[in-house]
């Protein structure tokens, strides 16, 4: 490497650290011309598409957007932030083994839908709104009827970092599917505010 202070190209690595999820590693080196310390990171290079919007305008992808649609979806449901940040790189990580240079929003949106399907029956109706762009009841009827074909059910989400037997936690509304319905039919009025322009 070359210094950054004298610009020597010798150096010796002082210090070496993998980052906690093993993306990145981190090198403390003392160079031998000046004797100054500086520190240098190394990542795999992913080459991610770009993002086709529907009116044909092109940028660069971010994890985050899909993160903040997923969680526009679930909120005020019983899932943890964790599992939104998992289920985001998921999806990121598959559209990068795809090899594309471009891929549209539309299809993104597609490859969350299956995951939020078995996570959560109302944050898939609300996320589906979206990116099926249901026009108006009969959109929302036959995901109904998808929906009570599969009968995902509800999906709690217990603590498991004990073994001891703890309190019932209050109980949730159940997430039947006609529930599911009626309430992503009242919030699909305001429903392009969920994914942060992603439409636009």
């Amino acid at each position: 490497m070359r210094c950054p202070f004298c610009g020597t190209h010798e150096d010796k690595v002082m210090e070496t650290r993998v980052s906690r999820d093993g993306s990145e590693i981190r090198r403390r080196r003392e160079c031998e011309g000046c004797a100054r310390r500086y520190t240098t990171y190394e990542r795999i290079e992913e080459s991610m598409p770009l993002v086709i919007k529907n009116d044909g305008r092109r940028e660069p992808f971010d994890r985050a957007k899909i993160e903040h649609g997923i969680q526009a979806a679930v909120a005020k449901r019983p899932v943890p932030r964790d599992k939104v940040a998992g289920m985001a790189l998921e999806v990121e990580r598959e559209i990068a083994e795809l090899g594309l240079t471009e891929i549209a929003s539309r299809d993104i949106g597609e490859r969350v839908l299956p995951r939020l399907r078995v996570l959560d029956q109302v944050a898939y109706v609300r996320y589906a709104s979206i990116y099926r762009d249901f026009r108006d009841l009969e959109g929302f009827e036959k995901e109904l009827s998808s929906l009570r074909s599969d009968d995902t059910g509800r999906h709690e989400l217990p603590d498991l970092s004990t073994d001891e037997p703890e309190a019932a936690p209050e109980a949730a509304p159940e997430a039947t599917p006609e529930a599911t319905i009626d309430q992503a039919r009242e919030e699909n009025t305001d429903r392009h505010h969920l994914l942060d322009g992603d439409r636009s």
